[in-house]
């Protein structure tokens, strides 16, 4: 039975959209954000809540307009939780924590699952290394930060500290 299977089933032990996931989220992504704003760091897209934007929202999402906390709310777990059944299709190692599934989850959330699927630390979790595989959330296999950078319209990369942050919280989430 796939990983998916299983957490809908209730038979693996993980659950989808847990309190500490949500409060992670919460944390990194911002907490009352109810009126839609251009992400500066996502090359001006309309982003809400927790990090709902129209790629992942039911509900257009227009800078400037409000929504209320319970549309916030049931968009959130919807966003999440689909995110996390998805992720779970590319998790082959039955053995990962709660923790572990949370913090690929709010890297998927922010990166995109299909990002986070394809990515060494997913790799390495699904071989069984899931300490390196937390630690390269953070960190390439040469030293340097990973999924900490934003490139401009013109191509150029900046390195965020804030993303890199981001990327060390999910890191220890992820191997606690």
């Amino acid at each position: 039975m796939s990983l998916r299977n299983r957490i809908i089933a209730g038979t693996l032990g993980l659950v989808l959209g847990s309190s500490t996931l949500m409060a992670f989220l919460g944390k990194w992504e911002g907490e009352g954000q109810n009126v839609v704003y251009a992400d500066k760091l996502a090359r001006g897209l309309p982003t809400v809540c927790m990090g709902v934007t129209r790629h992942t929202s039911l509900y257009p999402v227009i800078v400037g307009d409000y929504w209320s906390p319970e549309r916030c709310a049931e968009v959130e777990k919807l966003v999440v939780e689909k995110g996390q059944l998805a992720l779970a299709d590319c998790l082959t190692n039955p053995n990962i924590t709660q923790d572990t599934f949370d913090a690929l989850s709010s890297h998927g959330h922010n990166v995109g699952v299909p990002s986070t699927c394809a990515s060494r630390a997913v790799g390495l979790i699904n071989a069984g290394r899931i300490k390196e595989g937390c630690r390269a959330l953070a960190w390439g296999a040469d030293g340097r930060p990973v999924w900490a950078y934003v490139t401009d319209a013109k191509g150029n990369k900046r390195f965020v500290p804030g993303l890199h942050a981001r990327r060390l919280d999910e890191a220890r989430l992820c191997a606690a």
